[in-house]
């Protein structure tokens, strides 16, 4: 395969180290984390168990960088045709196929072990699942064959919240799935905009990504769709689910207006590149600050506060 042949480079074990970690693609797991944690604060409560919290995001951790590790493998054709991506460890020579493809094994390994072992099976089996569905149901068979790809491929990413409630719980409860499908809802317009600003990229190595495919005027179409349901969707945490309150109501609207806003902005504007990088980059804002009101919204504390003010009101009137 492409990259192969290639004679690996390393001046020194720190660049070694660094070649292993680029393979992990580290800037996309912190999202992925904070959506686990936010999902283990809500079904705790707020009154979480800081040493399952830490067990649950390292599985977590070391499932994700597996997943990417072997996505960096089997794209490795790809890595290497685009000049954006032809520096990465595999197509560069500096890590062989072959020793990327036992690293993966032994951080998959590391993540089941230790979420069976330290936290239980079920969350163990979901993170597995991750990895599997990313692999084979977005990498293998929808990325480089249909223009849907990253619509069904979302699945993977929408995991995570699973695995957190799960090792809070032991069970998947509608909330967990409401988590599970706000995820899913949110990485079209997120992806979406990330691949209206490197369209040429994906056309050049014929992959059809949906700006590809179908233009940028459908795609922004799509992104609007998608953001239209995705707002309200997040809402249903509150009514009829109760599993976040007031505090969560009013970021997740204020936030949302402002998604909105952005997604009809680019509607406007489908060419726009610099409009696709600031939804891209506000898609990611968004799901944080989302996250970081989930959690904040489960605190004990915030619920003794709502509810003394609202008594207070509630005597007022």
């Amino acid at each position: 395969m492409v990259g192969t042949s290639l004679s690996p480079r390393h001046d020194n074990f720190l660049a070694v180290v660094k070649s292993y970690y680029q393979l992990t693609k580290p800037r996309i797991i912190p999202l992925l984390l904070i959506t686990t944690a936010a999902s283990m604060w809500i079904a705790s409560n707020g009154e979480i168990d800081p040493i399952k919290l830490v067990l649950t995001m390292l599985g977590g951790t070391l499932a994700a960088a597996s997943a990417q590790t072997l996505n960096c493998i089997y794209d490795q054709d790809i890595d290497f045709s685009m000049q954006r991506t032809r520096k990465r460890p595999i197509p560069s020579g500096r890590v062989q196929p072959r020793h990327a493809l036992i690293f993966a094994v032994v951080l998959a390994g590391l993540s089941f072990s230790l979420l069976a072992v330290f936290v239980n099976v079920l969350s163990a089996c979901l993170a597995f699942s991750g990895i599997v569905f990313y692999m084979l149901i977005y990498t293998h068979w929808l990325k480089r064959h249909h223009v849907q790809n990253i619509v069904i491929g979302g699945a993977a990413g929408s995991i995570p919240p699973l695995v957190g409630w799960a090792a809070v719980t032991g069970h998947l409860d509608w909330s967990a799935w409401i988590l599970f499908a706000l995820i899913f809802l949110w990485t079209p317009p997120h992806f979406w905009a990330l691949a209206l600003m490197i369209k040429d990229d994906y056309a050049e190595v014929n992959v059809p990504m949906l700006p590809v495919v179908e233009g940028e005027q459908v795609t922004v179409d799509q992104i609007w769709i998608y953001t239209l349901i995705t707002v309200p969707f997040s809402l249903l945490l509150v009514f009829p689910f109760h599993s976040s309150g007031i505090i969560y109501a009013i970021a997740a609207i204020w936030l949302g207006v402002i998604f909105i806003k952005k997604a009809w902005e680019l509607k406007q504007n489908p060419f726009d590149k610099p409009l696709a990088k600031s939804m891209f980059k506000y898609s990611i804002l968004y799901m944080m600050l989302l996250c970081t009101a989930m959690v904040v919204d489960s605190l004990p504390a915030v619920h003794d506060v709502t509810a003394t003010v609202t008594t207070i009101l509630a005597s007022l009137g």
